[in-house]
């Protein structure tokens, strides 16, 4: 029995990551954001507002779907001011959104270089199916599928 299953005096409930909520990214321009992320590559704009934590910043919520379903929510606080990240220990490397088969990802690939957007080759490899772009900060992403 690990800690995790336990506390000081007797039984707990089981405590585990049951996956993932949500990303939050910075952006420069949240309308630059927006004609990306929904216009381009089809989330919905399931919530914009200001940020709790720092009610001066603009936040938008993305979502996969009109419902803002856990898992796939990308958000992004806009910070026009800040320079742009560099790449290194600490710093998030890309993030990798789902698609539903392998033979998409070459639809995703023409798709995308018709609307300027450049893209590496669709690769095969580790189990998975991958084109790779950025969006207008920098932000790498990944489309991926299983193989096949």
């Amino acid at each position: 029995m690990s800690a995790l299953d336990q506390t000081p005096g007797g039984p707990a409930p089981r405590m585990r990551i049951s996956g993932l909520h949500h990303v939050t990214m910075i952006s420069a321009d949240l309308e630059r954001t927006t004609a990306f992320y929904r216009d381009t590559l089809g989330l919905a704009l399931w919530r914009q507002g200001s940020n709790d934590d720092d009610p001066g910043a603009r936040h938008f919520w993305f979502s996969a779907d009109a419902q803002g379903t856990p898992g796939t929510v990308i958000s992004f606080l806009e910070y026009p001011q800040m320079g742009r990240a560099t790449e290194g220990t600490g710093a998030t490397h890309h993030l990798a959104l789902a698609v539903a088969s392998a033979q998409e990802l070459d639809a995703w690939r023409a798709y995308l270089q018709s609307r300027d957007v450049a893209t590496t080759d669709v690769l095969v490899r580790g189990g998975l199916a991958s084109l790779y772009l950025r969006d207008p900060d920098g932000h790498i992403l990944e489309l991926c599928a299983p193989p096949g």
